[in-house]
């Protein structure tokens, strides 16, 4: 079985460091007669030799420096086995609030989901002409302060010179008249 590409990512990130910190393993990692594959196919056969399910970062490390160091190991057959491969992800700030943004959303449907009713509610005409009542009562509220809201801001804006900061009497008696002028 060839290595997982992500096992020789790992080894070959591993390695790439050691030999740009140590001058001594950069000369090792650049022999001719050592290659990425076959030190994967190494480091598996030290694992499966091991006799162990998991090994630490170190040891597996030092099978693959071990490898490119002693020159008497080589022509290493793919060995049969699966990796398992602890890598830690470093999340952005715009991907961890994406991720937190799709979790709350599954989570609002799976929420959704329990609460679907298999029944359907009736209600009476009196309700149904309560509700309707309610509604309106509600838009014509609304309405009144929008329509508040524009006046006001347009008299200020006309009573105000600028610059001038406060509510001019004139703003006020516009209010006045807008309150009075609504139903």
């Amino acid at each position: 079985m060839k290595a997982s590409s992500a096992f020789k990512k790992a080894i070959k990130t591993h390695l790439d460091k050691l030999a740009a910190e140590d001058e001594l393993f950069a000369v090792t990692y650049k022999k001719e007669n050592k290659n990425l594959d076959e030190c994967c196919n190494y480091v598996m056969k030290c694992a499966k030799d091991g006799g162990s399910a998991g090994y630490s970062d170190d040891e597996v490390f030092g099978w693959a420096v071990h490898y490119y160091d002693e020159d008497d190991i080589n022509d290493i057959k793919p060995v049969n086995g699966k990796v398992i491969i602890n890598q830690s992800v470093e999340l952005t700030e715009e991907e961890k609030e994406q991720a937190k943004a799709k979790a709350i959303e599954r989570f609002i449907e799976e929420e959704k989901d329990k609460v679907k009713l298999d029944y359907k509610v009736e209600l009476s005409d009196e309700d149904k002409a309560q509700a309707r009542e309610k509604a309106i009562e509600l838009a014509v509220e609304e309405a009144k302060t929008k329509m508040l809201q524009k006046k006001k801001a347009k008299a200020k804006a006309i009573a105000t010179p600028a610059g001038v900061e406060g509510d001019a009497p004139e703003a006020k008696k516009e209010e006045e008249k807008v309150q009075g002028s609504l139903f």
